[in-house]
């Protein structure tokens, strides 16, 4: 079932953001960076390439994606016109407090008392712009929260005299135009749980795993995995986890299942996993039909 997920502040936080766009200097976009390109909201960048605005894309999170895969996206991000792209993790004040003078290197004009640099942090909903903001501001000025569009209003914050910026909601975009890109944003936990399924989401990630991840399977709940398909990994999950239907006579609880192999894909128990690179997104748009 296609994954579709558009809360109703977002359309006035999308017209209040092209407003302010209007008076930024460098858009700094917090990708996810196990899935960037699933993770990248098409509005921001039509929003900046019409004000002609330089971005800087931080590919957060980088700690619980796979090196290789990140550093190909780095490759293809930092090729393109107007963009600087960086792996960090908000998380660590050292990778957050680098931020300003990268946006800084993109507005080179912006460097005066005269002239503060304007800086505008955009992303999807659960990618870490809250978390960054704190970092940046050193104090806790967002609230932080493991759930999607936690935060709904727009804040300025002044860093120094010299430096300003602006925190956005979590913006997602009308219609997710390619099926696989929902279930990743979902695996992921970029989408609210009430519009997604979590047993097909988890039977998503299982499928992808066992394409690319086999290993980490065996090595976090110990069954081999040759011969499986997506349902059988639920099924070994709930087995080796203990999750049974109460009163079904050992009925497998494959909500539970799908639950703890998700959670153990967010935190990172799994190791670090990538859904996408760009040969394999290329590869995947070449055969997919966007979703009617």
């Amino acid at each position: 079932m296609p994954i579709q997920w558009f809360p109703g502040h977002m359309t006035s936080a999308r017209k209040k953001a092209a407003e302010t766009m209007a008076m930024t200097d460098v858009v700094i976009e917090v990708l996810d960076a196990r899935c960037p390109e699933a993770s990248s909201n098409p509005m921001i960048r039509e929003l900046r390439l019409a004000r002609q605005r330089p971005c800087l894309r931080l590919l957060n999170k980088a700690d619980l994606a796979d090196a290789d895969a990140t550093k190909a996206w780095l490759d293809y991000y930092n090729r393109q016109p107007g963009v600087k792209a960086v792996a960090i993790s908000c998380k660590k004040p050292g990778d957050a407090a680098k931020v300003p003078a990268l946006c800084q290197s993109l507005a080179p004009h912006r460097n005066d008392g005269t002239k503060p640099l304007r800086m505008m942090i955009m992303g999807i909903p659960n990618v870490g712009k809250s978390t960054l903001l704190n970092a940046l501001a050193k104090k806790r000025i967002a609230a932080v929260g493991d759930e999607p569009a936690v935060t709904k209003q727009q804040q300025r914050i002044d860093l120094s005299p010299r430096q300003t910026l602006f925190d956005t909601p979590g913006l997602m975009w009308p219609k997710i135009e390619h099926d696989e890109d929902g279930y990743m944003l979902a695996a992921s936990h970029a989408i609210g749980v009430n519009a997604v399924i979590e047993e097909e989401v988890a039977s998503f990630l299982a499928g992808l795993l066992l394409a690319r991840y086999p290993d980490r399977l065996t090595r976090r709940y110990g069954f081999a995995t040759d011969a499986m398909d997506p349902a059988s990994v639920i099924d070994a999950v709930a087995k080796k986890r203990g999750c049974l239907v109460r009163g079904r006579n050992g009925e497998y609880d494959r909500e539970k299942a799908a639950i703890v192999l998700l959670t153990d894909y967010r935190s990172g128990a799994l190791g670090r996993i990538s859904l996408e690179t760009p040969a394999s997104r290329q590869k995947a748009l070449a055969q997919q039909i966007p979703s009617p």
